[in-house]
Parts: structure tokens; sequence; C-alpha cells
């Protein structure tokens, strides 16, 4: 997880201004040092008493991904910097895609089933996403979990796809999140190919 959330923070950095939520300097820095505190958190702790932080965490990264993707829409909509360099528009339009599979990684990751802690202990009856291993337990190992990659694999199924093509979800919250980011991810894609077309032609 942590090297998602520096992938997330190096994206950040990588994004226009002209998207970027706040100074260049403003989000990378609240998410390198709730990042940083919650690594530092006494990890033998089972109860995972650091939650809030790791939410708040995940919540600043998906705020940030979101904040981007609205900027992004609206400068192809009504002219940007960015949308005028077919080059720059796929730059831009690529790192603020990846941000959201990030984001919306670490969101899955953190909600499933009571987050990462919760499910360490045991897996619940009624998971709120359901893995395939979940769901036919003869095809996994005894004791299967779902790590981190497993939702982040999620994540960037449903943003290529626009739907679930691995793990399905249970809860309203893991419907409305994945049919939120199935449509972002549709209007950062459509909208950017077609503007990076009409750029090129």
């Amino acid at each position: 997880m942590a090297s998602a959330v520096v992938a997330a923070i190096v994206l950040t950095i990588l994004m226009p201004d002209s998207v970027r939520l706040g100074p260049n300097w403003l989000l990378p820095a609240i998410d390198a040092v709730l990042l940083v505190a919650i690594v530092v958190r006494d990890p033998g702790r089972i109860d995972d008493p650091f939650r809030g932080g790791t939410i708040l965490l995940v919540s600043v990264l998906v705020l940030g991904a979101l904040w981007a993707t609205v900027l992004l829409t609206s400068h192809l909509i009504n002219g940007g910097d960015e949308t005028e360099s077919a080059g720059a528009l796929l730059v831009a339009g690529s790192t603020v895609w990846a941000s959201n599979i990030i984001a919306f990684a670490l969101l899955y990751w953190e909600l499933d089933s009571g987050g990462s802690a919760a499910r360490a202990r045991h897996l619940r009856e009624h998971p709120d996403l359901a893995f395939p291993q979940q769901l036919n337990p003869s095809i996994a190992p005894p004791d299967w979990r779902p790590r981190f990659f497993d939702y982040l694999y999620l994540g960037f199924t449903n943003a290529t796809a626009f739907s679930p093509t691995d793990a399905m979800p249970l809860a309203l919250w893991a419907k409305a999140a994945m049919a939120l980011q199935a449509l972002i991810s549709l209007v950062i894609l459509g909208l950017v190919i077609a503007r990076a077309v009409n750029v090129f032609a």
C-alpha cells in the first residue's frame, strides 16, 4: 500500500499545475505527512488504532484525483493550456487517469470488509467486494485473503472496461464507488482521445 501512495504522490507532482488542487506542494506534502504518520505507528497493534489516518489519507488522494478530473474535463470542454498540444494533453490525461486508478484501489482496499486489519483477522461471511476466490474457494489456497494488488487490479479493470471484471461489488458503497470510477474513466478517456485526435487532425 505504501508504494501505491508514493506512486500517487509522484503522479500528483507530475500533474499540470492547471489541474492540481492548490499549490503544487500542498497535496504531496499532506499525503507524505499522513503516510509517514501511518508507517511509523506501531504495526503490532491488532486493533489498527490509526485507521482514521489511513481513511483520511485515502480521502485526500481521492479528492485530489476527482478535482483533477473535474478541472481536466472543464479544460477539455472550454479550452486550456494543456489541450492545445496532443502530447501535453495525453500526458495530463494519462496522469489524471492513473491517479484515479490508484486512489480508487486504495479506497477499495481500505473500505472492503472493514479494512485491511479486519480482513487479516477474519474474512466476513458477506464481504463488500466478492473476489472469485471467495465465490469459489476450491480455486484458491486455504485461508486466501485479498492483497493490495487484487484491489489495484480491480481499480485498473474497472477503469478500462467500465464494469466489474474480477471482483463483484455487493455493498451499496462498493457499487457507487465502482460506478463513479467507471464514469470518471469514461469521461477522461473519451474526451482526451477525442481532443487529441482533433489536435492531431
